[in-house]
């Protein structure tokens, strides 16, 4: 049996309705590479693993106390038959039937590609406050449409891991694809998030170039109430702080530049496509408060390690009470 060109691996756990759009969008792609499909499911109660074989999926099966970010993709990497693996996310939709091919062939843009991503459009249901910030986070990857393409020269490959922050070393694996080769070298560290930044970084390093596709988007969007969104935002930080060492700054402007600041920018983008004055007004005061959990998130959440592990746990949203520097993170594919 001829092995496949692709494996699309997708970590499961209670994937609902939405597993079944992403499987047979998957299913559905124009392309004349042969195509696994992997699922890595952790615990499912609500049909997901009859889902995935319904779908033609190969099933692997953890206990929910076994998974991680970082050690499953790695099982899915290290069980996956095709030269690449595509890894998405259980809600992440292919938005168009030429997704994959898009991904693969950007590996073709230089011999030394490792990494391949693409963006996140707003589900239908995302607020203006969630479609705007996707909106203006991807353009800033490639602002003239084409591909972005990322490599460290020999010389920066020991900067210190704060200054690669931004889309040098952004990377997402709810939408992107690792030739194997690469992986084998650098395969995700066993860490319990924002594991597939840390992979572009080391991948970076180890002289793996990474490229960013705008035309290979994945339709992915979450909302969350306030206090929800305070504990997403304190884990993203968080990782932040573990990886890069960063602190979001606080300062008297924070108010205006955090949360009034970007509330207007909303507003008016919410006008731009026809929201009508009442429904703009509504919605200030909504992205104030949305901008509001996403600040308290993020300075929590940067300054994590000053918190009591008690109050990281109830401020996390994965219930996570440790803190994990890059320099304690486990590498292997264990």
């Amino acid at each position: 049996m001829t092995a496949p060109d692709v494996t699309v691996a997708v970590p499961v756990r209670d994937g609902g309705r939405r597993l079944r759009l992403v499987l047979d969008a998957v299913r559905g792609q124009r392309t004349a590479r042969g195509v696994e499909l992997l699922v890595c499911d952790s615990g499912s109660t609500d049909g997901s693993i009859a889902i995935a074989r319904s779908r033609g999926a190969r099933v692997l099966t953890i206990p929910p106390r076994d998974f991680c970010h970082g050690r499953t993709r790695n099982l899915l990497a290290r069980e996956a038959a095709g030269r690449h693996i595509v890894f998405l996310t259980q809600d992440a939709v292919p938005a168009t039937q030429h997704w994959l091919d898009r991904l693969l062939d950007a590996f073709s843009a230089a011999p030394d590609v490792g990494l391949v991503y693409g963006p996140y459009l707003p589900q239908e249901d995302a607020s203006p406050m969630t479609a705007r910030g996707l909106e203006s986070f991807f353009a800033t990857m490639a602002p003239g449409g084409g591909l972005r393409v990322d490599r460290l020269c020999p010389e920066a490959r020991a900067v210190p891991s704060r200054e690669l922050l931004g889309p040098r070393a952004f990377f997402t694996d709810a939408n992107g694809c690792v030739a194997r080769g690469a992986w084998e070298q650098v395969p995700f560290r066993n860490v319990p998030y924002a594991e597939d930044h840390q992979l572009a970084i080391d991948m970076l390093r180890a002289g793996y170039a990474k490229v960013f596709v705008p035309d290979a988007a994945v339709e992915h969007s979450h909302e969350y109430p306030p206090v929800r969104r305070v504990q997403r935002c304190f884990d993203e930080w968080r990782a932040l702080r573990e990886i890069y060492g960063w602190v979001e700054p606080l300062g008297v402007t924070a108010p205006r530049d955090r949360i009034l600041s970007p509330a207007r920018a909303d507003v008016r983008w919410a006008g731009e496509r026809g929201a009508a004055p009442r429904a703009q007004a509504a919605l200030a005061l909504r992205a104030v408060v949305y901008h509001a959990a996403r600040t308290a998130g993020a300075v929590l959440g940067s300054r994590h390690r000053r918190l009591p592990p008690a109050v990281r746990g109830v401020l996390s949203l994965e219930c996570r009470a440790t803190f994990l520097p890059v320099e304690h993170q486990d590498v292997g594919t264990s």
